[in-house]
């Protein structure tokens, strides 16, 4: 598929339910695009075929306990012992690491070098737990992982993953995902809004009459629209490969930015109902919160976009 397409997905599928386009993110964008990406042909082959069929599915593994944001700050080490690696560490919010057939597991080698491991389920020594009490994304499982002298082959390393850099490259092309996603979170909350404002009848006719709620309306609309023209130009940037990660962190921070207040304009126009389940927009309103902060909070964005207007870096050391 193009990437506008792709994209377009994402969003019909965060409109529906977050948790959902969680999982499809993780599957389909992280662990099929860090083996697309970064595989060797024969890993490729082993893994990509049946997992566009859906029958294996993938998980990534990246963030730590210790590190969010920072994360080429990672402690997981991947030890070389003769034709094997031997990984030892944690990691945590990994979504579908419980039950996916293969996890890329993100970790240091020897040489201080980060790749790409791919741990396949039921390995020993590879322990995932669902993490529970979760307000954002319910359906969907997150886990902790921890990793006590998981043995792999030479040969499951991600043949082209030799660095950070290349850590990044998959998470800048998945990136734009997210900012996809956050329009379908909102294009959701703008017509649960609307088709309320309309039916809701307060002093005697409907809400959508008051010239208060119909500027709301027409605000939400703006936003919306704008980040679609965003998303539209990042995909025809992408598929003509000149996207930066600029670029992708300038609309995942706008759009995540946007369709939070447009999530929160009509959870306040519903009123009381706004925070029922039966209304829907409440379960955006939960979800908008972890888009806002995953695959790179608002404050790590706005400074990576920062750092391309300005040429320095304000937020790590060089």
């Amino acid at each position: 598929m193009s990437m506008l397409a792709s994209g377009l997905i994402a969003l019909e599928l965060a409109r529906g339910d977050a948790s959902v386009c969680t999982f499809f993110g993780v599957h389909s964008g992280l662990a099929m695009h860090s083996i697309s990406m970064l595989g060797s042909e024969e890993q490729k082959q082993q893994w990509l075929p049946a997992m566009a069929r859906m029958e294996k599915i993938g998980a990534f593994a990246l963030t730590e306990p210790a590190h969010g944001s920072d994360a080429v700050a990672l402690e997981t080490r991947a030890h070389r012992v003769g034709n094997e690696y031997v990984l030892d560490g944690a990691k945590r919010w990994i979504g579908n690491a419980s039950f996916a057939d293969v996890t890329v597991i993100w970790a240091r080698d020897d040489d201080g070098n980060v790749g790409g491991f791919l741990v396949e389920k039921g390995t020993p020594g590879f322990e995932a737990n669902v993490m529970t009490g979760k307000v954002a994304k319910r359906a969907v499982w997150q886990a902790d992982i921890t990793l006590k002298g998981v043995r792999v082959p030479v040969g499951n390393r991600l043949a082209k993953s030799q660095s950070f850099k290349d850590t990044a490259k998959v998470l800048t092309a998945t990136r734009s995902g997210v900012a996809w996603e956050a329009i379908g979170h909102a294009i959701a909350a703008y017509e649960i809004a609307l088709k309320y404002t309309q039916e809701r009848i307060q002093f005697g006719k409907s809400l959508a009459s008051f010239q208060i709620i119909q500027q709301k309306l027409a605000s939400m609309l703006a936003n919306v629209t704008t980040m679609q023209l965003l998303c539209y130009r990042l995909a025809q940037l992408q598929e003509a490969g000149k996207m930066t990660d600029a670029m992708a962190s300038l609309a995942k921070m706008n759009n995540a930015r946007l369709a939070r207040e447009v999530v929160a304009e009509a959870r306040e126009m519903l009123g009381g109902n706004g925070i029922l389940l039966e209304y829907h927009i409440a379960r955006h309103h939960a979800d908008i919160e972890a888009v806002f902060t995953y695959e790179g909070t608002d404050t790590v964005q706005s400074l990576i976009v920062g750092r391309a207007i300005t040429g320095k870096q304000a937020f790590a050391p060089h």
